[in-house]
């Protein structure tokens, strides 16, 4: 009985010992299904991840590292289709794509050219815009672009080469067009010539929310703001088998593209401004305006030679944002640089020029100061120092050795035209103007005083006598 009873015990054992393997061998299982599950989960989340980023914008640059069929690409057959049909008008035209362009900068040494029909490497990429640039003419073939399917929408603004002048900075002019024809579209962004030394062109505004429906804003390169270009030289290139033209310097180009934010001088705000402080018009006035334009033109012609970067600061950039105009009794020009962007050659270039160096005051790596003379008329450029929270430029006092500093907010560089010439200026304008002049800046200030004046100086320490014939130079 108690054998029988022990063995009863030892099967019950030998059962729940085999039930709780089961249990054990099931949990396994089921977790190293959830494993594999969620690592599928992971697969797919990191795949559908990557294709999110490949098509957001249109394209991405991996599309075009390879080469698609012209045959099945519908990018490649819009822009041979509207290549066709602006080639009986001779409608002046050029490829301004930054992607494409991009590609095409990087693989410059490469055989770029590939038979239509055949695989293609950089108009075939898919995407939904390509972009062209029109010079200086209006499109007048509707009728035409929409026999051969085209959707088309053209978007107007005014002409701020008028805006200078009584009574016709109304007139509108064409700024943007948009073709459509199937998944993809045709951006024309019409460039006008500014001042015979530019090309600009205007922002582009969706109005209606036909204009919203019928492109994406967002997948345009062109049009978030104004943009100033030099005149770029062209040339005939083959592309995919498409004869299309390119800037010549396409690297250049793409630099420009990425700094070509415009801003307009304020016509509206000038012209109140001279009507509460009427305009000098006297003949000392008009004769200073004059020189100091000749000085502006030629200091760019010689920084532009070095490609040295500069803006209007202080008094000039005063003017310009103020009354769209010289100050008259400033008696000087004023011109800004990155002290990463000097070079110890623009005091020989200057002087080649025909100036006459009259000081320098500070060193390369502290509140460095040039002075130029042209006649009776002064250039003064101050080199900017970039820290964490803000900018500055330095100024020394003769007598003392005082070191000044002026302290501005960080700022980036947007282009403008000002006396005729295309020349940069901040483009937080105001926020510079109110850190050198204060909240008053609107009013006109005759008596000025660089050491105490300027709301932004402060002292900076002063130079010890031992380095006063290296930062105290006086021509």
């Amino acid at each position: 009985m108690a054998s029988g009873m022990l063995g009863q015990k030892s099967r019950g054992a030998r059962r729940q010992h085999t039930q709780q393997s089961m249990a054990r061998i099931s949990k396994t299982a089921i977790l190293s299904l959830l494993s594999v599950m969620s690592s599928i989960f992971l697969l797919f989340q990191l795949y559908y991840y990557k294709q999110y980023f490949s098509t957001k914008n249109g394209a991405d640059t991996s599309d075009f590292k390879r080469s698609y069929s012209s045959e099945d690409s519908v990018p490649w057959k819009v822009v041979k289709k509207f290549l066709g049909l602006v080639s009986t008008h001779n409608i002046p035209l050029y490829l301004i794509d930054p992607l494409v362009l991009g590609q095409m900068n990087e693989n410059i040494h490469k055989d770029t050219i590939t038979a239509s029909g055949q695989n293609c490497q950089y108009l075939c990429a898919p995407r939904e815009v390509t972009t062209f640039a029109l010079l200086g003419k209006f499109w007048k073939n509707e009728r035409e672009a929409e026999e051969q399917g085209f959707q088309w929408m053209e978007l107007s603004g005014k002409d701020p080469r008028l805006a200078g002048m009584d009574g016709l900075s109304g007139t509108e002019i064409p700024l943007h067009y948009i073709f459509k024809l199937q998944s993809h579209a045709i951006h024309l962004v019409v460039f006008y010539e500014r001042s015979g030394n530019y090309l600009w062109h205007g922002q582009l505004r969706l109005k209606q929310n036909a204009d919203k429906m019928f492109i994406h804003f967002r997948k345009l390169h062109f049009g978030r703001y104004p943009g100033a270009y030099n005149k770029p030289e062209l040339h005939l290139a083959l592309v995919d088998g498409l004869e299309i033209h390119v800037p010549k310097e396409i690297a250049h180009f793409l630099e420009e593209f990425s700094h070509s934010r415009f801003v307009e001088c304020r016509y509206k705000e000038a012209k109140m401004f001279y009507q509460v402080y009427p305009e000098d018009t006297s003949q000392d006035a008009t004769d200073f305006k004059k020189k100091a334009k000749h000085l502006l033109h030629l200091a760019a012609r010689t920084l532009d030679k070095q490609k040295v970067p500069f803006w209007l600061s202080s008094g000039t950039c005063l003017g310009w944002f103020r009354q769209c105009n010289i100050i008259p009794y400033s008696k000087d020009v004023d011109l800004g640089i990155m002290i990463k962007d000097y070079k110890p050659d623009i005091i020989t270039e200057f002087q080649r020029a025909g100036l006459t160096l009259k000081h320098k005051f500070g060193k390369e790596d502290d509140s460095l100061e040039l002075s130029f003379q042209l006649a009776d008329l002064k250039l003064d450029i101050f080199f900017f120092y970039e820290e964490d929270d803000y900018m500055w430029n330095g100024g020394t006092q003769v007598k003392t050795g005082k070191k000044f500093k002026y302290i501005f907010p960080k700022f980036t560089l947007c282009w403008t035209e000002f006396l005729e010439l295309k020349v940069r200026v901040p483009c937080k304008t105001l926020a510079y103007v109110e850190a050198n002049y204060g909240k008053n800046w609107e009013i006109p200030v005759t008596s000025w005083d660089w050491k105490s004046s300027p709301s932004n100086v402060q002292e900076n320490g002063i130079w010890p006598p031992s380095e006063w014939d290296e930062v105290i130079q006086i021509h």
